[in-house]
């Protein structure tokens, strides 16, 4: 039996443990509990259809990743847990102002060729004229036009993570607490050490967030990746029915969605430079706040709750690192702003690869290795 283990215990990494135990293997689930954790600050959105300037390469990850969804609720719910927060919500793309209705033509053209495509998330397109928005999402403005699309999900991210580390251990997996490091030796990652204990083992996985780099270097390995700070506001608006509300997105980087219970998510900064500073600012709430309230007023009398803060493993070229550049060492992180679309379906793809075998996905583009360019304006 091959042993893996696996260093960090976000969505990636959790995922990662959770098909190495379906497949036979023992896998030990290694997490640092460091606080920012980007799974545990996600809002939840599981629509890639709306990155209209998304690299190819990465809508070549997230539309399958998109695909794999209800599968992997399936399997779960046969390993016992039957609610991950997973629910197919359908999704508005809304224009607040007279450029963003100008552009609703093309993003209904091009959401249109993805539904005659076949490509999974999008299902039923329809424009929707001044008013009707509302009538989907009751805070919003009753003067904006927009776009439904009824494929797109939401997922509560804390609870997909627990399930599937519950779901792995009943397999056999082993959760161990504490900072790993890499061990090292005759040019190959052979196990990492955990406080006093060495775990060896025939591959380890990195899913350690934005912290990756950090783990990797030792092997001789800079992985493009670095912290971007995002806060998020969390509402209550008691009494409201919020459980079946479909997302709202603009033609900016921010968006709402909702829970049951009266749960409003409202998001999110993109803040590169910050590092690890966990801090709730002035600047990121006002930020959050104007952009939610310029799209729904009806927010405004609503609690605030809660601002969470995570650190995004972002990358320059944003794309994710995922494969095996040293040996012994897969790495799986990167996923900057899409880590709830894509998460589930990298750490299966990353414990295939521990196991030796060659998905059929093309990893290339996301070698750990590569030469990364920024993109300017990467707000897609």
């Amino acid at each position: 039996m091959s042993r893996v283990v696996v260093v960090g215990a976000g969505v990636v990494g959790a995922s990662a443990a959770y098909h190495l135990a379906r497949a036979g293997a023992e896998a030990v689930l290694v997490d640092g509990d460091l606080p920012g954790q980007a799974t545990a600050a996600g809002a939840g959105i599981v629509c890639p259809a709306l990155r209209f300037g998304a690299p190819e390469a990465w809508r070549a990850l997230a539309f399958p990743a998109v695909g794999r969804y209800p599968a992997l609720v399936e399997a779960l719910a046969s390993d016992g847990e039957e609610d991950v927060g997973y629910a197919a919500v359908g999704a508005l793309l809304v224009a607040a102002d007279g450029r963003e209705e100008a552009a609703l033509g093309e993003a209904l053209r091009r959401l249109e060729e993805l539904r005659r495509a076949g490509v999974a998330g999008v299902g039923e397109v329809r424009s929707l004229p001044f008013g009707e928005p509302r009538e989907l999402f009751p805070f919003l403005r009753d003067d904006v036009p927009g776009i439904y699309l009824s494929g797109s999900a939401r997922v509560d991210g804390r609870r997909l993570r627990d399930a599937l580390e519950r779901a792995a251990r009943r397999r056999g997996a082993r959760s161990v607490r504490g900072a790993a490091s890499l061990l090292l030796r005759g040019g190959r990652v052979r196990g990492v050490r955990v406080g006093g204990e060495e775990i060896p083992a025939d591959a380890v996985v990195a899913a350690a967030g934005a912290w990756t780099g950090e783990l990797c270097r030792p092997a001789g390995l800079r992985v493009p990746v670095y912290p971007q700070r995002g806060q998020i506001a969390h509402l209550r608006v008691p009494g409201a029915q919020t459980s079946r509300l479909p997302i709202v997105e603009g033609f900016r980087t921010h968006y709402m969605l909702a829970f049951p219970g009266g749960r409003v998510v409202a998001g999110a900064t993109r803040e590169d430079g910050a590092g690890f500073d966990r801090r709730v600012t002035a600047g990121g709430v006002h930020e959050v706040l104007s952009e939610a309230l310029r799209l729904a007023p009806g927010l405004a009398d609503a609690t605030l709750a809660e601002v969470r803060v995570g650190f995004r493993p972002a990358s320059p070229d944003g794309l994710p690192s995922l494969g095996e550049a040293v040996p012994g060492l897969v790495v799986a992180t990167g996923l900057g702003p899409s880590g709830l679309t894509i998460g589930p379906y990298a750490g299966g793809l990353a414990a295939e690869l521990a196991l030796g075998g060659r998905p059929a996905l093309d990893l290339e583009p996301y070698a750990p290795d590569r030469r990364t360019t920024p993109v300017p304006g990467g707000g897609w």
